[in-house]
């Protein structure tokens, strides 16, 4: 099985509040430190970062990854950690991940790869870093979050050199939403009951969806490969909404081709807590364009999202593991 929606926390070099930082109160970017009701497991910032780092030993993680039966994962930097607000710092933090989380990576092959990090919010050091990560340093692709890369947006032709880079070296994207609220700074408690994260990461991914679509990206890039988490946010559910409206009550759309004609672009998982809901995902997206999303080390971990769907072994192994080898090039031959 190959876990393609997998975390793993990078540290940066400390500059004032950016981080990322592990904290008593939680994983902490600039004045932003992400909820939790679970007690704390440490008495110090000091051992908060301890025990985060002793369970992402390479040790650690393999035997989490056996008791799961994970083969592989393919690793990524925490959404809350993209810094698409940090100006500069955003290009020297995308470096730092993409050095560590190849080194991470380099150690045992076999078990893990892993997804670049990018500055969205500065298009032409995207592009640079992209290459660099791909070429370089082995990266299977790039994640990033889904709805504002400080100002652009998937549909910003400031971006379609991004999109572009991705398909001149044949790789995915991957989206996951992330804190919205990061952008409040020192007003970040107006963001009420953990909503930019817990409703927002879905928001964030159905938002890139449309936008990308309705932009017209997919159009001036037909073979760009996009693989959205948390089973595509809420756009799958609202497909038909989305298709229809497209049409009929959008002018501005750039789109030269019906919605729905633009889903082989696209990859999902099955990310979401109802056995229902995952086999409506199977019947709308088919099994070939679903991959095995952990969330290893995230909020929550689910069980077996392809099980009791009642699907073939064969279609169910496509999801674990066959279509993402596909989709990523990887080498599972080990």
């Amino acid at each position: 099985m190959v876990g393609l929606d997998s975390k793993v926390t990078c540290y940066s070099i400390p500059g004032g509040r950016r981080g990322p930082f592990m904290k008593v109160e939680g994983f902490t970017v600039g004045h932003f430190s992400l909820g939790s009701k679970l007690p704390a497991k440490a008495r110090t910032d000091e051992e908060a970062e301890s025990n985060l780092l002793l369970r992402m030993t390479h040790d650690a993680r393999r035997q989490v990854m056996a008791e799961r039966g994970v083969d592989k994962l393919v690793l990524s930097a925490p959404s809350l950690a993209f810094m698409y607000w940090a100006g500069d710092f955003g290009n020297e933090y995308a470096s730092i991940c993409n050095d560590e989380l190849s080194k991470y990576c380099c150690v045992d092959p076999a078990k893990f790869d892993f997804w670049a990090n990018a500055n969205l919010a500065n298009p032409a050091q995207a592009v640079r870093e992209i290459d660099r990560a791909v070429r370089q340093l082995g990266a299977r692709g790039v994640c990033i979050g889904g709805a504002n890369f400080s100002g652009l947006e998937a549909h910003s032709e400031a971006l379609f050199p991004v999109w572009e880079k991705l398909v001149e070296l044949d790789v995915p994207v991957m989206v996951h939403g992330y804190n919205q609220s990061i952008w409040l700074g020192e007003n970040h408690h107006l963001d009420k009951f953990e909503t930019s994260s817990i409703v927002g990461d879905c928001g964030d991914e159905t938002l890139f969806f449309w936008y990308l679509i309705c932009g017209g990206a997919l159009d001036v890039f037909p073979q760009l490969k996009v693989y959205l988490t948390h089973a595509g946010g809420m756009a799958l559910f609202q497909l038909g909404r989305l298709a229809d409206l497209n049409r009929s009550m959008a002018p501005d759309t750039r789109n030269k081709r019906p919605l729905l004609e633009y889903l082989p672009n696209f990859w999902f998982d099955l990310d979401v807590h109802s056995p229902g809901l995952r086999r409506g995902v199977v019947d709308i997206v088919g099994v070939n364009h679903l991959v095995y999303g952990t969330n290893f080390g995230g909020a929550y971990d689910a069980v077996d999202p392809t099980a009791g769907l009642g699907l073939s072994a064969e279609d169910r192994e496509k999801i674990r593991s066959g279509n993402a080898i596909r989709l990523l090039g990887l080498d599972c031959a080990h």
